[in-house]
Parts: C-alpha cells; sequence; structure tokens
C-alpha cells in the first residue's frame, strides 16, 4: 500500500514538473522522443530486466546471447531514427563530415569484428554503437537546438530520478550489495556507479539550465520554468548523494566549476585562455592520477590507494591482452579473456571474479579490444571534441561552456569508470558535445557570423543601428532567411 500511495505522488509530481516546464514559445519535434528513450533505456536498466525476462546482472553469457526483447526495441528506434535522419541528410551529412575521427573509430570498430572470437554477438554491438550516434543526431539536426538539450534534460530527469528515490525508499529493486558486501541505492539503474553516472550527466544540464534561466529576464513562462528547474537539481544533488558515486561527484563538480569559470569576465569571449584553463586542469589531474598522487586524490574521492582494488584489474586485464595493437575485437575481450584474468585476480586474494565484464577503466577498455590503434583513434576524437567545444565559444559561450564541461568529465570519469563503451550513458554524452561542437565551429549549427546561432532565430533583436547588422540562416526545416541593414533598422527605429 504504501508503494502504491507513493508512486500516484511521485506520478502527480512529475505531472506537476512537465505542466511547469512547458514552453509554447517554440515548436516540439516529436523525433526529439527517440534519443529520450534511448536514453532512458541506456541511463537505467534493459526493458527485458524490469519484466524479469533477462539473465542475472553480470552473467557473461547473458553478454553474448542478449535479449530477443530488447533487440527488438533498439532495432525499432533504430530504423526510425534513419528513417528521421534521410529527412534531414543535409545536414546530417555535413556533420559526419565535420567528424571525421568519430567515423574513422567506428569504421575501425567495424573491420575489428572481422577478428572477434564471437562475430555475430561483435557484429551487433557495433550496430547497437552506432544507434549512439544515430541518436545524437537525430537532437541536434533539429533546428532549435538550445530548446531540444533543454526538454531533453527535462525528460530524462523529471522519469528517472524521483522514481529512482521511489525504488530506493520502498522496494528491494532499487537497492543492493556492492562486491564488497556493503548496502548500495541502485535506483532505477544496477548499480551505484550506473546511479551516480546518469545522475551526474543530467544534474550537469540542470544547472546549465538554471544558469541560463536565471540569465534570462524577461518572459512569461519563464519563472514557473525556472522552478522546474530548481526542483530537478535538487533531486539530482539528492540523488548524488544517495548514489555515494564518488568519481560522479568529482565529475560534477568539476564539471559545473568549468561551466562557471568559462563565464566569468576574465574567460568570456576568450578561447585562447579557456584552452589554457581547461588543458591545465586536464593535465593536473592527468599528473596527480598517473605521476605519484594516486593516493591523495584515491583518499579524497573515499576510496583505498588501489582505487578499490581498480588498480589491481587494470594490472590483470593489461596482462590478460591477446594482442596489444589490434585489441580482441570489438567489445569482445570479456568473452574470451574473463577467466585468465580471474585467475590472477584470484592469486592475488581476491574472491571469484569470473564474471567480471569491465576493467574499470575507459582507455584499458579500449585498448583490451581494440588495442593501440583504438586508443589512439579515440584520443584524436577526445582532442577534436576539446578543440571544437573551445571554438564554440566564439559563438555561444553559455552552450560552449556545457559541451567543454561533457567533453572534461568524459575524460576523467573514463579513469576508473569504462566510459567509453556502447550504451554508455557518458560516451553518447560525449558524441553530443562533440557533435554538437564541430557543428557550431564548422558553421552547421549556427548563421555565418559568430554569435549568431540557429536555436536563436526567435531572439534577432527588434532594434539595431549600423553596428548591429546581423545575417541569420535557419536549419534546412526553415529555409527562410532574414536579412537586417540600415533601412530596416531605421522603419524599426521609427
Amino acid at each position: 500500500m504504501k508503494l502504491l500511495i507513493a508512486s500516484l505522488i511521485c506520478s502527480a509530481l512529475v505531472s506537476w514538473l512537465f505542466y511547469l516546464d512547458r514552453d509554447h514559445t517554440s515548436r516540439h519535434p516529436k523525433a526529439l522522443w527517440l534519443p529520450v528513450i534511448w536514453l532512458w533505456i541506456a541511463g537505467s536498466r534493459p526493458v527485458s530486466s524490469w519484466f524479469n525476462m533477462g539473465s542475472p546482472e553480470g552473467n557473461l553469457a547473458s553478454t553474448l546471447d542478449g535479449s530477443p526483447l530488447d533487440a527488438g526495441i533498439f532495432v525499432v528506434l533504430l530504423l526510425v531514427g534513419l528513417i528521421v535522419l534521410l529527412q534531414r541528410k543535409g545536414k546530417t551529412k555535413a556533420l559526419l563530415a565535420a567528424n571525421s575521427p568519430i567515423i574513422l573509430l567506428f569504421l575501425y570498430c567495424l573491420v575489428s569484428v572481422a577478428w572477434s572470437p564471437f562475430h555475430g554477438p561483435a557484429l551487433k554491438r557495433w550496430i547497437k554503437a552506432i544507434g549512439d550516434v544515430i541518436m545524437v543526431l537525430v537532437l541536434v539536426t533539429d533546428g532549435d537546438l538550445v530548446s531540444n538539450l533543454r526538454r531533453l534534460y527535462s525528460r530524462l530527469g523529471f522519469i528517472l530520478m524521483p522514481f529512482s528515490i521511489i525504488l530506493i525508499r520502498y522496494t528491494d529493486l532499487g537497492r543492493g550489495y556492492d562486491p564488497d558486501g556493503l548496502p548500495m541505492n541502485t535506483g532505477v539503474t544496477t548499480n551505484k556507479n550506473s546511479l551516480g553516472l546518469i545522475v551526474f550527466l543530467i544534474t550537469l544540464g540542470a544547472l546549465w539550465n538554471v544558469r541560463t534561466l536565471l540569465k534570462e529576464k524577461r518572459g512569461p513562462i519563464r519563472n514557473r520554468r525556472l522552478f522546474a528547474q530548481i526542483t530537478l537539481l535538487g533531486f539530482g544533488i539528492l540523488m548524488l548523494h544517495m548514489a555515494r558515486s564518488a568519481t560522479s561527484v568529482a565529475c560534477f563538480i568539476l564539471g559545473g566549476g568549468l561551466m562557471f569559470a568559462t563565464n566569468l569576465r576574465m574567460f568570456r569571449n576568450r578561447p585562447a585562455r579557456v584552452r589554457v584553463l581547461a588543458i591545465g586542469v586536464v593535465v593536473a589531474g592527468a599528473l596527480t592520477m598517473y605521476l605519484g598522487g594516486q593516493s591523495a586524490v584515491a583518499s579524497a574521492l573515499g576510496r583505498s590507494s588501489t582505487l578499490s582494488g581498480r588498480t589491481d584489474i587494470w594490472e590483470a586485464s593489461m596482462a590478460s591482452a591477446d594482442n596489444p595493437v589490434i585489441g580482441t575485437g570489438f567489445e569482445s575481450f570479456w568473452n574470451a579473456n574473463a577467466r585468465k584474468v580471474s585467475q590472477i585476480l584470484v592469486a592475488r586474494g581476491f574472491i571469484d571474479m569470473s564474471n567480471l565484464v569491465s576493467a574499470h577503466n575507459g582507455y584499458i577498455e579500449v585498448y583490451l579490444d581494440l588495442g593501440y590503434v583504438g586508443v589512439g583513434l579515440l584520443a584524436l576524437v577526445l582532442v577534436k571534441g576539446f578543440r571544437d567545444a573551445v571554438n564554440s565559444f566564439r559563438y555561444d559561450p553559455r552552450l560552449a561552456g556545457l559541451l567543454l564541461a561533457y567533453v572534461t568529465t568524459a575524460t576523467f570519469y573514463a579513469i576508473t569508470e569504462a566510459g567509453f563503451r556502447m550504451l554508455s550513458p557518458s560516451w553518447i554524452f560525449l558524441l553530443l558535445a562533440a557533435v554538437t561542437a564541430s557543428g557550431l565551429s564548422r558553421g552547421v549549427l549556427r548563421g555565418k557570423k559568430p554569435g549568431v546561432l540557429v536555436a536563436q532565430a526567435e531572439k534577432i533583436p527588434a532594434t539595431l543601428d549600423d553596428r548591429q547588422i546581423l545575417r541569420h540562416q535557419p536549419s534546412e526545416n526553415a529555409p527562410m532567411q532574414v536579412k537586417t541593414d540600415r533601412t530596416a533598422a531605421q522603419a524599426n527605429s521609427k
């Protein structure tokens, strides 16, 4: 009875939040539900597990066989996403051309299926991985980019966070035990790290939403939307505390700090200074982790000096690598070598870890599956994403701050978690940031001149002088071109 009453109250609260956050000033693209549903699944648990139709979590055999129900859902989402992109093929082609490192990485992943010990499962996983790119393109190719991002965070957060609290407080489904036998809160996900990850990513977006709305002093719906976003931000902070995922908390603080720092006057509209700041943060963190400061960082994150046993897993995994140059094959290492890694860990005093499915390090994970070639291609994706995010400050500093935060936190999160795997929310949001930043830098998602976003078409000033001559080019879905010159400015002034 308590669960039923709590669920009804939660549903009413969620409906009220959606009502407060609705925006009638811009259109509501139905295709946006595709990436939302995709991230609902990636950010929680497979649909089959909700109906007890899947294999036990962590079972390596289940990762090979998969679930027909999950496969069918992913196929439907992929096909509909492809249909949407075919209708937007002009902008889609331009964005793909602007992201050649991502294309090269995915092509190499496809080639690596050839030497994988499990050709069929590896190919299925690659197709799912392509779905991450398709959903990102569906989101960014719609004209009103900023509005789409706002809706994305709301639709994800209003559903996943409140119902996670219900599952944690009133059911056993939202709770579990970690490998050390300690209780943990899992919410709508399957472990505390997964819960912390999706919460930190959504909460970072909610923080960006709140900051943006605080800057918008006018608007009839601004106050109620601000209230809804502050509520979402509060849910996020509460859930970060409940998840107790130290890495996610650290990444949220890092990403939020970067967003606010880059909005300061000394960095605003100065991409060179932003670049120095971001590089300094990344380099300092990397040096601290790998050149003697690991124990101090681990202590600050609430972990042991071995990062909760992760360093032992890293060493055992790398010692079991099949081919250091080309790897085992896309998403295939653990199905082929989990027993070998487990034997090394058991010899070091660990319990049976035959169902270990992750190295808990994104870079090592890529090395095991794709070798040094894959790590090099991933580095190209990260470097280009970082560079494009910095260049985006020339065109929209507020949005660029969010993009830079996602790229930077992805590099940190992957140090202690497998952040670059298919269907991982950290990987999807990294792709989102990289594709969006490249679109801004190349002019695909903005007007020809700096400072004019396609999503800001409705915000062109009503009064202009000779120094405020703007040219705006909307998306291909709205091909009308708006020009203002001295005559129009004089007419407006009259």
